[in-house]
């Protein structure tokens, strides 16, 4: 099934469902040839010396797509943070996206998962339009994300 989200809307609350793409190894080749030039959210992972992968970042794509803002938060040479920097340059990369078509579904389950992770700062706002937001995930791959 192609990896996308949905929503259904009860009253003031929504559920969305997140169809995750599988895990993919980050490199520009297969970012170019596999990744959809579309909206969507993403989160980018590194691993670490115990084989555990860590998040490095969530977040959604709007103008340009996934494809570019993937590559362009993948590159070294395209990224400004040195921690960030040094990780993309030492460690191995993976991703994994959903496509979407609205940019304030996007806004809300970006802010689910960062709120999630993130509970002291999630960086970001939801779109206003729900009292609760509630999130059903389905992946291809056991994502195992260590703090």
């Amino acid at each position: 099934m192609e990896s996308g989200i949905t929503a259904k809307q009860r009253g003031r609350d929504v559920f969305f469902t997140i169809r995750w793409s599988k895990l993919i190894s980050a490199d520009r080749w297969t970012i170019a040839s596999s990744v959809p030039a579309v909206g969507g959210v993403y989160e980018i992972y590194w691993m670490d010396e115990h084989q555990h992968l860590r998040l490095l970042t969530v977040g959604n794509a709007r103008y340009g797509g996934l494809r570019s803002e993937i590559r362009r938060l993948t590159d070294p040479q395209l990224v400004e943070n040195p921690e960030v920097i040094t990780i993309l340059q030492n460690k191995k990369i993976y991703f994994r996206y959903a496509a979407a078509n609205s940019a304030d579904d996007m806004a809300d389950v970006v802010w689910f998962f960062r709120k999630t992770y993130f509970p002291e700062n999630p960086g970001v706002a939801h779109s206003g339009r729900f009292t609760r937001i509630y999130m059903n995930e389905w992946a291809p791959d056991r994502v195992r994300w260590v703090d």
